[in-house]
């Protein structure tokens, strides 16, 4: 079978497909034949040798969290009923043709929920909720999201919706705008334009993607007493949180996101049952062959990407 492995730390170009032998399942376990991989913005940071304090790999590795697909092959002692089965596997090395796993590892795909769906929020969608619950977002409350027009943050706007708060979303360019607003922001702003801070205005809550400079305008405007998030760095370094903290407002920082595992099996499972009955939605922005897995995390790096990125196989 094919899978894509990094060679060193680097650039996209370290991501090279390679041939392998097939795998076979030792006991208890199952073989899932990988129709989707998912990209998250922290393969990327792994892949460059900057993520080593949260995800400590060694090159060469085979990227990805978890894959989706069907299960073929079974191996002693685990339940006949698996056979046949498309799930999700919540497993590392996903940029692969096939994936080893556990019963304990997949999770049953609901009916109405396609496969590129349910990989779009095995880890945003679980990462998303256990965000906004740590949070709390009250009713009438102004949230800030950004990059409001990514996996992650497509999701986070949705569920400030439903909670009942004035959600402002921010992302660039016209395309991105558009659809955050189509998702339920009740206002959105290009962070790439002059003075887009005027026109958020101070905010209760901020969810931050982004990092860098435009994760510290986030955090200055919220307002003593408010809630600060940064779950990820597309665009630069994390905000210090003591930083955040010397103006009156909590934070939740990049070092909390391994508190969050213990949860997020139960989270994905709640979030695939609320777009089985169409409560949220998985914004699916473009798909890249197994092969192109290095074009995928440019679009990621040079912020071209809308909505999820997956691999398709």
């Amino acid at each position: 079978m094919r899978v894509i492995e990094a060679e060193r730390f680097g650039g996209p170009e370290v991501l090279r497909v390679k041939t392998v032998p097939d795998p076979h399942p030792g006991p208890g376990q199952v073989v899932v034949e990988v129709k989707v991989a998912g990209v998250l913005s922290i393969d990327t940071a792994i892949r460059r040798g900057e993520a080593g304090h949260l995800f400590p790999v060694t090159p060469p590795y085979v990227p990805g969290a978890g894959a989706a697909g069907q299960v073929t092959e079974l191996g002693e002692g685990v339940d006949p009923s698996w056979c046949g089965q498309w799930v999700l596997a919540d497993v590392d090395g996903g940029y692969a043709e096939q994936v080893v796993a556990t019963p304990a590892q997949l999770m049953r795909i609901p009916a109405g929920v396609g496969l590129r769906e349910a990989m779009a929020l095995l880890h945003d969608g679980a990462t998303a909720l256990a965000v906004f619950e740590r949070v709390g977002v009250g009713r009438g409350e102004r949230v800030l999201v950004q990059p409001a027009g990514g996996g992650l943050g497509s999701l986070l706007v949705q569920l400030a919706h439903a909670a009942g708060a004035r959600v402002i979303g921010a992302a660039r360019g016209a395309e991105k705008l558009e659809t955050v607003r189509a998702l339920g922001a009740d206002a959105v702003v290009d962070y790439s334009e002059p003075g887009w801070t005027d026109r958020v205005g101070p905010v209760d809550v901020a969810f931050d993607g982004v990092g860098g400079d435009l994760g510290r305008a986030a955090a200055e405007l919220v307002v003593p007493s408010g809630r600060y998030s940064n779950y990820g760095w597309a665009g630069g370094a994390t905000v210090p949180a003591a930083e955040v903290a010397q103006r009156g407002v909590t934070a939740y920082g990049l070092e909390q996101l391994h508190d969050y595992a213990p949860g997020r099996r139960a989270r994905a499972e709640r979030m695939l049952r609320l777009a089985a009955r169409g409560a949220v939605r998985t914004v699916i922005g473009q798909t890249f062959p197994l092969s192109r897995a290095a074009d995928a995390h440019r679009a990621l790096e040079n912020r071209a990407a809308k909505g999820k990125t997956l691999l398709v196989v």
